[in-house]
């Protein structure tokens, strides 16, 4: 892999020392908060990563070349350039072959930090069935990511904005255990509680641990799904947000947006309707996932 990732010196020092490396996606600096809450956002959770004792490795593909480990520059690049792509897997040769850039989705981050040795990666919420999908087809990547490459995803759940049952259902059938961290249901991003199960509770960061440790000696190929709730105090008001969600999903159908616009044209009409509240959330729960993320990734290394 040497000739197709990039390392930053400082995620290359670390993993070559076999000390803790955490992945995180780019997608949520290019097209999940406006500039210049992205990159504070950005910076934010490299410095906590750091106050760690942990490495972050940021991934995003610039100028043809994947990054595993962004400078500030990269970060203001990836933050504010207009230029930059939403890469999922289907892009990736194609950036890497014409020179583009792209912010690395779930999907495509956890593939990189597959190749890269890094066993960790924290995101916000990840993508799965939208809904309309039984006559639009329309299933995120993510959920083929995650039967694909064995590491751990910690999220706060599916974005709010899919139908959160049938995602549970495609990732079931590609054999990817949903956990619950410290709850027995199924977060929902913005939300505490989807009204679904998870298929299993944990406790800490060491019982993940064990679990993708006894998954690699099983020798099985998907990955696993660590669901963290986020935090009650940022929580949105559910009922509230429910009403939203319809009008909105409404509005996807009127104005026939499709494919990759639908998530980042929700979350921006969302955080319309929530006046900000739902951005306040978002960088709660991101910053909530990663606290879990380190420690599961620290016990991975115990």
């Amino acid at each position: 892999m040497k000739n197709i990732l990039d390392y930053s010196e400082k995620v290359e020092k670390a993993l070559k020392n076999n000390q803790v490396v955490v992945a995180l996606e780019s997608t949520i600096i290019a097209h999940g908060f406006p500039y210049p809450d992205n990159i504070k956002l950005a910076m934010d959770l490299e410095k906590q990563t750091e106050e760690s004792q942990v490495t972050p490795a940021t991934i995003a593909v610039i100028d043809g070349s994947i990054k595993v480990g962004l400078n500030r520059e990269e970060l203001e690049f990836i933050a504010k350039s207009k230029e930059v792509k939403k890469a999922s897997l289907r892009d990736l040769p194609v950036l890497l072959a014409k020179g583009l850039s792209g912010a690395t989705t779930v999907a495509a981050t956890m593939k990189i930090a597959y190749l890269a040795g890094i066993d960790v990666f924290v995101t916000g919420g990840i993508g799965g069935v939208h809904q309309g999908a039984e006559n639009t087809f329309d299933i995120s990547a993510d959920l083929k990511a995650l039967s694909q490459y064995p590491i751990i995803v910690v999220c706060a759940g599916a974005k709010s904005v899919l139908d959160l049952a049938k995602t549970k259902e495609v990732l079931e059938s590609k054999g990817v255990p949903v956990l619950g961290y410290k709850t027995n249901k199924l977060p929902a991003f913005y939300i505490q509680d989807s009204g679904l199960k998870a298929d299993y509770r944990i406790e800490d960061g060491k019982e993940a641990a064990e679990i993708i440790k006894v998954n690699r000696r099983l020798k099985n190929k998907n990955g696993i799904l660590l669901t963290v709730p986020i935090p009650k105090e940022d929580e949105l008001n559910q009922k509230e947000f429910n009403k939203i969600i319809k009008r909105l999903n409404r509005e996807v159908t009127e104005h026939k947006i499709k494919g990759k616009a639908i998530t980042p044209y929700l979350l921006d009409r969302i955080k319309d309707e929530t006046k900000g509240e739902s951005l306040k959330a978002n960088i709660s729960l991101v910053k909530n996932n990663l606290a879990v993320g380190i420690d599961v990734a620290k016990n991975l290394k115990d």
